[in-house]
């Protein structure tokens, strides 16, 4: 009996980020989704994402959540502290979409809550999974906590995160008896702030931040959120003028809530204009604000395509009907 083994094989995607924006002749869409809750199965991220694939994203961004600390009650009526992460499975969320849709992933990496050997596994199992796209964060401190405090071992700024990701690329490991290491493949990508990064003193600092990063390794830039496009050009221009030349991505987000309008500032530091803000004031409910929120994100991203940005990069966050009826508006 002659037996014939099955074709295995799967054809990896294997494209990077920078090439999707290189071979491109018009904007691209990519989309944002967060990991589901922990208890939720993988089907929570294909609903998410089945109303948004039919508009052909080049990739799709995974975040990265650090664990929380939490405070038990112990028998003895002690308290214990616990790490508890709430959302896991980005590495594994990104193979299956990728698996699923055939669509590039890109997972985020964030210095809270990893070691650097930690980190060096999971860029290892990335490479093996064939995803070669990362995006690298330092990521937010814990609740509990003014300032940002890095793992014991861990690395404390985004960059330094960075430099390992470009190691790998080299073939450094941290292991210095791994001679001729198997270098990796990975394409970087960094954020930028077009309203400074909370910590920074000032946007001259951030920028000579930024521009270091890219130095150091970084293939292109996505940007934190915006309701102002001055805001965006005006950083695009700054960028240019400090010899930033790599694509920066404007990173997109409706608004959909009127408790929004004290929440994302207070949280991502950013300002809403007063024409927008007005007309939520307006709003009696939040249908009536989704709705503003949606001809606003629409008109942003008419503008930002026929100024010919490489992508418009979606925060779906939650929210993929939304970010669908802007699709329809937009393309």
């Amino acid at each position: 009996m002659t037996y014939f083994a099955p074709d295995l094989t799967i054809e990896p995607l294997l494209m990077k980020v920078i090439d999707h924006i290189q071979q491109a002749k018009n904007t691209l869409i990519s989309f944002e989704i967060l990991p589901p809750l922990k208890g939720k199965s993988i089907n929570s991220i294909f609903d998410h994402l089945d109303p948004l694939i039919e508009f052909n994203p080049s990739f799709i961004n995974v975040t990265y959540h650090r664990s929380e600390q939490v405070f038990k009650k112990k028998a003895d009526g002690s308290f214990e502290k616990v790490e508890v992460r709430k959302r896991p499975g980005t590495v594994a969320i990104c193979a299956a979409i990728m698996n699923h849709y055939k669509v590039d992933t890109v997972p985020h990496l964030i210095c809270g809550g990893f070691s650097k050997r930690e980190t060096e596994d999971a860029l290892i199992d990335l490479n093996f999974l064939g995803i070669d796209n990362v995006l690298v964060l330092r990521g937010d401190a814990h609740k509990n906590e003014s300032n940002f405090e890095p793992e014991p071992d861990g690395h404390a700024y985004a960059i330094d995160l960075l430099r390992q990701v470009d190691n790998l690329n080299h073939g450094i490991y941290l292991e210095e008896d791994i001679r001729d290491g198997s270098k990796t493949h990975f394409c970087i990508g960094v954020a930028g702030y077009p309203e400074k990064h909370f910590e920074a003193p000032n946007l001259q600092t951030d920028m000579s931040f930024l521009k270091a990063k890219v130095e150091t390794g970084a293939d292109y830039i996505v940007t934190q959120m915006f309701f102002d496009n001055k805001k965006y050009f005006s950083f695009v221009q700054e960028c240019r003028e400090a010899g930033i030349n790599v694509p920066i991505i404007p990173g997109l987000k409706p608004i959909t809530s009127k408790k929004q309008l004290s929440v994302i500032p207070r949280t991502f530091h950013v300002d809403i204009p007063t024409e927008l803000s007005a007309e939520i004031m307006k709003c009696k409910t939040d249908a009536d604000v989704e709705k503003v929120g949606t001809e606003w994100l629409v008109e942003q991203s008419k503008e930002l395509k026929n100024e010919g940005v490489p992508v418009l990069h979606y925060y779906t966050l939650g929210k993929p009907k939304v970010i669908r009826n802007v699709m329809l508006a937009v393309l």
